[in-house]
């Protein structure tokens, strides 16, 4: 025992480390439980403020175009295919 510390001193400095280990064991334990719930809770419920995802992508549309918006349409792609 070191003599310029006190029995009283030594005595609080293994009180404040039990403590501090015991607070991390208990605050690790419950981080752990309420991770696992909140786990379940996710993959069990869905999410009620999104509405409903259909499966399926919106129908096609399709746009007649007039035979002077195809050859304006076919000199565009070939101005870019030359570049």
């Amino acid at each position: 025992m070191p003599e310029h510390v006190s029995t009283l001193q030594l005595i609080g400095a293994v009180v404040l480390t039990v403590t501090g280990v015991a607070w991390a064991v208990v605050v690790t334990r419950l981080l752990r439980r309420a991770r696992a719930d909140a786990v379940e809770r996710l993959t069990a419920a869905s999410l009620p403020a999104l509405p409903f995802q259909p499966q399926a992508g919106p129908p096609q549309e399709v746009v007649e175009l007039t035979p002077a918006e195809q050859d304006a349409f076919a000199g565009l792609v070939r101005q870019l295919g030359d570049r």
